[in-house]
């Protein structure tokens, strides 16, 4: 074991952003990657909100993030957010990526910055407008325990790495489990060929039978709301309070990165949405869409409905998936972010089937979202595991 500091790693990168107004440089040439983008626990980021053109790779090429790399985040949510790039992408000037050398196995690098990420928050100095900050240098000259032998690097690399390859596979059958769901959706509520459309007439572009209702018609709407973060005695309680960085890449929030306290919880007793209530992210990052595990709060950036009938939950779900471009056309843009109030939530259109369609659907689904669940039970059980077992491989209390 040796100490050294996390610029001996290798090279150091910090990321940009393109002008945000000068669109040419964003396509789907290269990932880019934002914190928002990262899951925390997941290993890798496969869905990022945004991409770079060809265009934008060739201005910006230098700061390319080649395959294998460790990117930390080091503005705003500190100590919780990294991920190994799994293929060449951009960043953020939030992310600082780490390239390592050849004397670094690259998934040793990335268990032993994940193992000292509570310590790069403890490097918060706060002053990247207001949001906490730790500067490149300062990230740069981080001290860090490390093994010198190469070998016993890979192994622990591999034996971590067996964790979070069970953890991506399960996440990739939710991906295909939930495209099944939405493929039906589209099948039946888009593209209309549902069981019996060759006999059903379509009057005004519509089946016979089906109506357009508002969203507020499925049941009541609830916006969420943050309790004071100046009262510590409000956080850390059991009760999940959910926020966009838990909604994305999963259906169900197992996990938050927030609970209240009963005392957190009693200044917005009118904030509880039960279990199976549709969470929809409706300021900033719109259209995340996710399934209350159980009973708990929101904050304000969610709209979520509770159903006044349970067999409305798949449909009103795969509906609500597909509202991306309409949350972001009828939201009030201000200079940085989309907000789609209450108001214009509850009065956005759905086009609703015959109850005996809409009961179809929720059978189909249902076995489909009690595995989704399941999975993502089992997603936490393995991280749970992978993070007891961390510690101890890079203290050396375990040998490999």
């Amino acid at each position: 074991m040796k100490t050294i500091t996390v610029r001996d790693l290798g090279k150091v990168v910090t990321g940009h952003t393109p002008p945000t107004k000068e669109r040419e440089y964003y396509g789907t040439f290269y990932p880019f990657v934002k914190p928002t983008d990262m899951i925390i626990g997941s290993k890798y980021t496969y869905v990022t909100e945004e991409g770079y053109s060809e265009r934008g790779f060739q201005k910006y090429r230098s700061s390319l993030i080649p395959k294998g790399s460790t990117c930390v985040v080091c503005i705003g949510t500190l100590g919780d957010k990294m991920t190994m790039a799994h293929c060449d992408l951009f960043t953020n000037q939030s992310v600082n990526s780490i390239i390592p050398s050849e004397q670094y196995d690259q998934h040793y690098v990335y268990y032993i910055l994940k193992h000292n990420l509570n310590r790069v928050k403890a490097l918060n100095k706060g002053t990247a407008s207001g949001r906490e900050f730790v500067s490149k240098t300062t990230f740069l000259d981080m001290p860090l325990i490390v093994i010198e032998d190469i070998d016993v690097q890979r192994r622990i690399g591999e034996l971590l790495s067996a964790y979070d390859d069970l953890i991506e596979n399960n996440q990739k059958q939710i991906k295909l489990l939930e495209e099944a769901a939405q493929r039906l959706y589209k099948e039946w509520f888009v593209d209309l060929h549902f069981p019996g459309y060759e006999d059903t007439p379509i009057v005004d572009g519509v089946p016979d039978g089906w109506t357009l209702r508002p969203i507020s018609d499925f049941g009541e709407v609830v916006t969420g709301k943050t309790p004071s973060t100046q009262k510590k005695e409000y956080y850390g309680g059991n009760i999940p309070f959910v926020k966009i960085p838990d909604m994305h890449g999963c259906v169900y929030p197992v996990i938050t990165e927030s609970s209240l306290t009963e005392a957190g919880v009693k200044t917005q007793i009118n904030k509880f949405i039960p279990r199976n209530s549709i969470m929809v992210s409706c300021i900033a990052t719109v259209g995340l869409v996710n399934i209350a595990v159980e009973k708990c709060q929101t904050n304000q950036q969610i709209n979520s409905i509770i159903l006044s009938d349970e067999r409305d939950l798949y449909f009103m779900f795969s509906a609500m998936s597909r509202l991306k471009e309409l949350l972001e056309g009828v939201g009030s843009n201000g200079a940085t972010m989309t907000n789609v109030n209450k108001t214009k939530f509850e009065c956005l259109p759905v086009l609703y089937p015959s109850e005996e369609l809409r009961d179809s659907y929720y059978s189909f689904c249902k076995p489909i979202f009690e595995k989704i669940y399941n999975l993502s039970l089992s997603i936490v059980r393995l991280k749970n595991a992978r993070d007891r077992l961390l510690p101890k491989l890079m203290s050396g209390e375990i040998e490999v």
